[in-house]
């Protein structure tokens, strides 16, 4: 069975009704990111970072999964699947996806902010005194600006096993993640479902300038006919 990876970014979440990470002005809901999304801004004032989650994560509870979303999980009928995700959500999951690898983190999680080893399940808010098992403050469990993203070694091992590579709903700004192109095989099929035209993927990708939803509507028999 051949190997499908999918690479997903905001774009295919943003179709849910969930905003993407930036607006055109920089802002992430009327916040500089370094204040909702860094350690320094963790540092400077938790109850503002907490919230903020907060929010983001009683938002996940209200949107579903879109039709982008549901056709990838179908293809797991045809092909291996495996999704790297940047998105912190788990509309992939919810949507019937089994594979799915999270580079930045998940809402529905929390850590200690001394050790992100200890993660517990996180579907209500984080208070201020909300305690993981060593004692300390719990935090989102989300790789913030300027940490580590420690499940890159795992995404690149992932891409490089890849048949097809799909690239959906990201412009491929964010690095690290933006960097796993360079680790697929030399024979691996290269498509990108991304509605901007400005951005240029090389002579050897197949590009559907379209958004996430409709891209896979057009793509989805095609792939089918691949396995």
């Amino acid at each position: 069975m051949r190997k499908v990876v999918i690479l997903s970014g905001a774009g295919i979440s943003a179709e849910s009704g969930i905003k993407t990470f930036r607006d055109s002005d920089g802002l992430w809901e009327n916040h500089d990111v370094t204040e909702v999304a860094s350690p320094e801004g963790w540092r400077r004032n938790r109850e503002l970072v907490l919230e903020f989650y907060n929010q983001r994560r009683r938002q996940l509870h209200e949107v579903q999964p879109n039709d982008a979303h549901k056709l990838l999980a179908e293809l797991e009928k045809y092909f291996e699947v495996q999704i790297i995700t940047q998105n912190i959500d788990d509309l992939h999951e919810r949507a019937g996806s089994s594979n799915v690898l999270h580079l930045h983190g998940e809402l529905f999680k929390s850590c200690s902010c001394n050790n992100k080893r200890l993660i517990y399940e996180q579907k209500g808010d984080i208070k201020i005194g909300d305690k993981a098992e060593d004692g300390a403050q719990l935090r989102p469990f989300i790789v913030w600006f300027g940490e580590d993203v420690p499940m890159m070694t795992e995404a690149m091992k992932i891409t490089k096993e890849a048949d097809i590579f799909l690239v959906i709903g990201t412009s491929l700004q964010v690095y690290p993640a933006a960097g796993l192109l360079q680790d697929i095989k030399d024979d691996c099929l290269l498509i990108v479902i991304n509605p901007d035209d400005s951005m240029s993927y090389g002579k050897r990708a197949v590009v559907i300038k379209e958004t996430a939803t409709k891209g896979m509507k057009l793509l989805f028999d095609k792939l089918v006919n691949m396995a």
